[in-house]
């Protein structure tokens, strides 16, 4: 029988309210791995209920405290490294290696929130006026949220819960319902560090769950990760019920591929960037746009790549590529790539309708190469999501650089050049967030924050760093003096 799984409130494993479950699949095989529930408005609660028991306590507690658990964590993750990658490739299709590699981030995260003590610092200013001082202090908002997505269960909620609790808040996570069980294995792991009750909550459930989440009075701030529609949906009813909201959307990310760069390293950076974690994920990268010479060779190239990558299942040896998260996403990306066509795009490496031999039920989308797609056609502004490679050309770089800028989404472009001058102008004036130089997938460190521009971001402060360390804290400013004889100087 599947696993039923529970949410975890106020420091214990509690089972849902909820009416309904949903089965959570293995993408590759299509079999019934856990049961989630769809937890109600009451759970979210209860779960609320504890954290405002349990804030007060907790922001008291010296920050050096704070991180003691986060520092068990730390180990915790590290010595349970294979078995939280072994689940995150099985509810999420991920290759192994990018199941490790995700969860080295969400470490990378834990490390640098335990620099609290230094990073929540403020700052002071003497004699301001005579005999009268002024301070900024941080102080944490109180009870807190995130919203999690499908593509990568074991990183993003770490972007937000270390910094959340080691600034003093209490932290509750809503994981996607469509791969809860990571989730849960990591609060196997959050339990045992050692935090109190009530000061980090999960609960699992679907839309209902996050309009509870977004409605109630007792959090003070919503971070999210998903589409830019439902990204502009969290961000505008959180903001209506005063709350904070950091909400991360969609994107169309375009790599620009000069003629004098290294075409052999370029094509293998690019088709991990755009098939790695089979396109789900919101840096990947989905139009190459070639400039000038680099159009023959680049395509050449980079169909011989799409073809020659081994797909199956992420725990299998040698598979480079996994499925995509259901059979609803394997059907949308298909009829994306046949609008594509329908666009007058050319199809120069076509994955849909194949298969794995081992796994005949697997959400298997092959690498695939749309050439020629059209600027102003939907597939060119649409995010896909999928492993699908689209190919525009352009006589110049003024060229790329305004097919770049022409996009709605913001949150990543990457140029290939062995130019320094060329990469200079390209990161100074593309609209981006996160901008790659020979990379492709620009993805910052745990001690940069996360950017994103445009419709790929919705909020003033993005994930980690020290936009996370602002975002979940309040400054206060005091202003004092302290005369010597209080009699004689009024």
């Amino acid at each position: 029988m599947a696993e039923r799984l529970l949410n975890y409130i106020s420091g214990g494993w509690q089972p849902s309210a909820a009416g309904e479950m949903l089965p959570v699949l293995n993408p590759a095989s299509a079999v019934v791995l856990a049961q989630v529930p769809l937890s109600p408005a009451a759970d979210v609660g209860r779960a609320v209920d504890a954290a405002l028991k349990a804030f007060p306590d907790w922001r008291r507690t010296p920050a050096g405290e704070r991180i003691q658990p986060l520092f068990k964590l730390k180990t915790l993750l590290e010595e349970n490294l294979d078995r939280l990658a072994r689940t995150l490739t099985n509810e999420c299709g991920k290759t192994y290696s990018e199941a490790t590699g995700e969860l080295r981030r969400a470490i990378e995260n834990v490390e640098v929130a335990c620099g609290i003590p230094s990073l929540m610092q403020g700052r002071n200013s003497e004699d301001i006026a005579s005999g009268i001082d002024e301070h900024m202090i941080r102080q944490p908002l109180g009870v807190v949220a995130a919203i999690t997505p499908f593509n990568f269960p074991g990183m993003i909620p770490f972007w937000f819960l270390p910094y959340a609790v080691a600034t003093g808040n209490c932290f509750i996570l809503k994981p996607s319902e469509r791969v809860p069980m990571t989730s849960a294995r990591l609060f196997e792991l959050l339990e045992l560090a050692g935090f109190p009750a009530g000061v980090v909550q999960m609960v699992h459930g679907g839309r209902d769950t996050v309009n509870a989440l977004l409605d109630h009075p007792g959090i003070r701030a919503i971070s999210f990760v998903g589409s830019t529609a439902t990204a502009r949906y969290i961000y505008s009813r959180a903001s209506a019920a005063g709350k904070r909201a950091q909400c991360q959307g969609g994107a169309k990310n375009p790599v620009v591929i000069m003629p004098d760069a290294d075409m052999a390293t370029t094509t293998r950076i690019l088709a991990d960037s755009a098939f790695g974690c089979a396109g789900q994920r919101c840096l990947a990268a989905s139009v190459a746009i070639t400039v000038g010479d680099a159009r023959e060779s680049m395509t050449e190239q980079m169909v011989a790549a799409a073809r020659s990558r081994k797909v199956g299942y992420g725990l299998d040896k040698g598979v480079e590529m996994g499925p995509v998260i259901s059979a609803d996403s394997k059907s949308r990306i298909e009829s994306l790539i046949a609008k594509g066509v329908q666009e007058g795009a050319s199809v120069l490496v076509d994955g849909r309708g194949q298969s794995v031999p081992d796994y005949p039920e697997g959400y298997f989308v092959f690498p695939t190469i749309l050439d020629g797609v059209p600027p102003q056609g939907e597939i060119a502004r649409t995010e896909i999501f999928g492993p699908v490679l689209s190919l525009m050309h352009a006589a110049t770089l003024d060229e790329a650089i305004a097919l770049v800028n022409e996009r709605s989404y913001g949150n990543m472009a990457c140029l290939f050049t062995s130019d320094g001058a060329n990469a200079r102008r390209f990161r100074y004036e593309v609209n981006a967030g996160n901008v790659g130089i020979n990379v492709g997938v620009a993805a910052p460190m745990a001690y940069f924050p996360f950017s994103g521009w445009g419709e790929s971001f919705f909020g003033d402060l993005h994930a980690q760093a020290e936009h996370g360390v602002e975002f979940y804290t309040q400054t206060k400013v005091v202003v004092e003096r302290w005369p010597r004889d209080w009699s004689r100087r009024f």
